[in-house]
């Protein structure tokens, strides 16, 4: 994800939504997706609750219908946006609106100056949605097989290298062979999906408040989440913060599990 410019061009149903949150407001621009998709921040007038608008293009192929349904799920247990309205426009593109919660990205200028304690607060964020999150009863689905069969049906994926593009999505046959091999399931938890750093909240004292961005969760080993939220601190802070992720989860490294699922993750 990137912040766009503060000049990207507003869809109309986004306006259209923003209008009928309260007059005096205004949107900003807060990230764009790879696949195309831009949320934005609307901010009321004094006293007003602030809220984000996720808009996706159809052509994106991402679910925010899924990502509702995730979000509606996951806040019985742990803290994350409270959904106020999906809906698909005219055009095909959805819609999501959540309520803005307190703290500040793991990636907000304040914790890209201080990476040692945003790192150590990314595994223990990780870890405390681990435990939150009951896999028994939970109906979504992001293991191996599952995120495996997504690649045949579709033949490409969407995922992320740490800062390298090329070959993303695309997978060879020696790596499918790899892939076809899964590492034993460490612990079996429901992962957040896309646990990089942009998405956990923290607050000013640098303490996991609460994630975002739930479109991917499911049932998973740890180490699905583990090795892209450690990957994610490459991209966000420059190398040397990996270990404070694992010792904030509390846990060594598995070199054996981080690279299965870094390889999974950049190919699906």
């Amino acid at each position: 994800m990137t912040v766009p410019p503060a000049d990207v061009a507003v869809p109309a149903s986004v306006s259209e939504l923003a209008s009928g949150l309260g007059g005096g407001g205004h949107l900003t621009p807060a990230w764009r997706n790879e696949a195309g998709g831009v949320t934005f921040r609307w901010d009321g007038p004094p006293g007003t609750v602030a809220r984000f608008i996720k808009w996706n293009p159809a052509s994106t192929g991402l679910s925010l219908a899924g990502e509702a349904a995730r979000l509606v799920w996951a806040a019985r247990y742990t803290r994350v946006p409270e959904v106020i309205e999906h809906r698909v426009d005219d055009d095909g593109a959805e819609l999501l609106v959540t309520v803005a919660l307190p703290g500040r990205s793991a990636v907000d200028p304040r914790w890209l100056a201080r990476p040692d304690t945003a790192a150590s607060a990314l595994g223990a964020g990780l870890r405390a949605l681990h435990d939150a999150l009951p896999v028994d009863g939970c109906p979504f689905d992001w293991g191996v097989q599952a995120r495996l069969a997504r690649v045949r049906d579709t033949g490409s994926g969407g995922g992320r290298g740490a800062g390298d593009d090329v070959g993303a999505g695309v997978i060879g046959d020696a790596e499918r062979a790899v892939l076809a091999v899964p590492p034993p399931i460490d612990r079996l938890v429901v992962c957040h999906g896309d646990a990089c750093a942009p998405n956990t909240l923290l607050d000013d004292a640098g303490r996991p408040v609460a994630h975002v961005d739930l479109g991917r969760l499911g049932v998973g080993d740890r180490w699905a989440d583990l090795a892209v939220c450690a990957w994610s601190t490459q991209w966000n802070y420059g190398p040397g913060y990996e270990h404070l992720v694992y010792a904030g989860y509390g846990v060594e490294p598995d070199d054996a599990r981080v690279a299965y699922y870094r390889l999974l993750w950049d190919r699906t």
